[in-house]
């Protein structure tokens, strides 16, 4: 513990498991166990301790993170649509809630696209929300008559020959 508050309070950031310093993975491997006890409450009083002099050291890994936040987006974005809306649009004219599901979706269908989107995100968004990738269709809203207006045609004389 006491190498890994001095590289923290000189370095000013916490040890990579992705470092090529062996010493450096160790300490990154040892704090992602105590992380794991930590929020299992089963992290030694006395280490809880030792670690609290480090800012912010109970903060999940990125990869962890960003999972949670896209699970958090797909359950929105499945409540957006359930409260009646439309697919939400990504356009700098919408605002608020509308736009950012917007953008997170118009990113999830780009990295479809290109074949980045991972499987299982894939097939969580079939199941959630079906027909995700066409999203909304150009053209009349939905609901509207895609035939034009039907006016009348005025008489017109036919010709005799």
């Amino acid at each position: 513990m006491r190498e890994l508050v001095a590289m923290v309070q000189e370095t000013g950031r916490y040890p990579s498991r992705t470092s090529t310093n062996p010493a450096e993975w160790t300490l990154a491997s040892w704090l992602e166990r105590r992380r794991h006890d930590a929020a299992a409450g089963t992290l030694a009083p006395a280490l809880r301790e030792g670690l609290d002099v480090l800012p912010d050291w109970q903060r999940l890994p990125r990869p962890v993170v960003d999972e949670a936040r896209w699970q958090d987006r797909l359950t929105a974005l499945k409540a957006y649509l359930a409260a009646g809306n439309d697919w939400p649009l990504h356009k700098s004219f919408v605002t608020g809630a509308e736009h950012g599901l917007g953008v997170w979706l118009h990113s999830q269908r780009q990295k479809a696209h290109r074949g980045e989107l991972d499987p299982a995100k894939t097939r969580a968004l079939d199941e959630a929300v079906p027909g995700w990738r066409a999203g909304r269709q150009r053209g009349r809203k939905p609901g509207k008559s895609n035939q034009p207006d039907q006016r009348p045609e005025t008489a017109r004389p036919v010709a005799q020959s």
